[in-house]
């Protein structure tokens, strides 16, 4: 594999690793399913490439749209806390209406950025190439999201939050309120997927409707990759694990398609996912009976 290969695969993955800290916090932290992650995404891209053509700055375009990936993450929180409607059913009735909210955003279908100021602008004006200084200051915004839900986990409000998606009915007998964590913590999920599309916008010059096709498929898959590569039930451990599964997901996925004796092509990367996932499942029990065949007996 080419550096130029291997530092995009690296920079898709930072950029996916904080789809993977969204879906980390909706489906394991809140054991909440969400499907809104699908447009949360493009909304995020749709958000900011309209702020950014607009004439705004691109850091407050971004914060935008982390603000409305919230709100989407919030609505779907809504319907189902407030109005009871089943989680899988509430995300999905949010994710097929951002579909046509982000149409109404940018206007059209898609939106190029080549020519407009972004967040990777001033790295032009460093002697570096842009596919070596990208992926930097992207591992320095996905270190500082890491930091920060590392510790609001282990804050008070967020062992609160771990201990709604454990056991909803314990944590309400608590006196933990478990409708507004969970709105909470869906907003917070819904906002990582929003800002990993407003960086993956910016990064590749372009954001379009259909950005978030499959993406909680890469999400779920970065997450249960990240806990077969970093087994461990601490969450600095499961939060690292995210963003390292991404990268693993990503290298390996790279690697195939470019392997030519595979025969693989770009239209296969839902079969190379299908397989890692299938293969991230099998090897934790499939070790566990290994270990326990080896294991002296007493």
């Amino acid at each position: 594999m080419s550096t130029v290969a291997l530092l995009g695969a690296i920079e898709l993955g930072l950029i996916y690793g904080l789809v993977a800290l969204g879906v980390f916090l909706s489906f394991r932290v809140l054991d909440f399913p969400d499907l809104t992650v699908d447009g949360s995404f493009p909304l995020g891209a749709a958000v900011v490439a309209t702020a950014v053509t607009s004439g705004i700055d691109p850091w407050l375009g971004t914060l935008l749209a982390m603000a409305a990936g919230a709100l989407a993450g919030l609505v779907t929180a809504v319907l189902n806390v407030r109005f009871k409607i089943l989680h899988l059913l509430a995300s999905i009735l949010t994710m097929i209406a951002l579909y046509s909210i982000n149409l109404r955003i940018m206007g059209r279908p898609n939106i190029a950025l080549l020519t407009e100021p972004t967040l990777m602008t001033p790295l032009e004006r460093l002697s570096l190439p842009l596919y070596a200084t990208r992926p930097l200051l992207l591992a320095a915004v996905v270190l500082v999201c890491v930091l920060l839900l590392i510790r609001f986990l282990l804050s008070e409000i967020g062992l609160a939050m771990r201990a709604t998606g454990a056991n909803p009915r314990m944590a309400e007998a608590q006196g933990i309120a478990v409708g507004g964590i969970t709105c909470l913590g869906m907003a917070l999920s819904n906002a990582l997927v929003a800002l990993a599309g407003a960086l993956f916008a910016q990064a590749n010059g372009f954001a379009d409707v259909t950005l978030g096709t499959g993406t909680i498929v890469v999400g779920l898959a970065a997450v249960i990759i990240g806990e077969t590569v970093l087994p461990g039930r601490s969450v600095p451990v499961a939060v690292v694990g995210c963003v390292v599964g991404s990268l693993f997901y990503r290298v390996v996925v790279a690697l195939a398609l470019e392997a030519d004796i595979l025969g693989l092509q770009a239209s296969d990367l839902n079969l190379i996912t299908a397989v890692l996932v299938g293969v991230a499942l099998v090897l934790p029990a499939t070790r566990a009976k290994l270990m326990a065949r080896l294991a002296p007996v007493r």
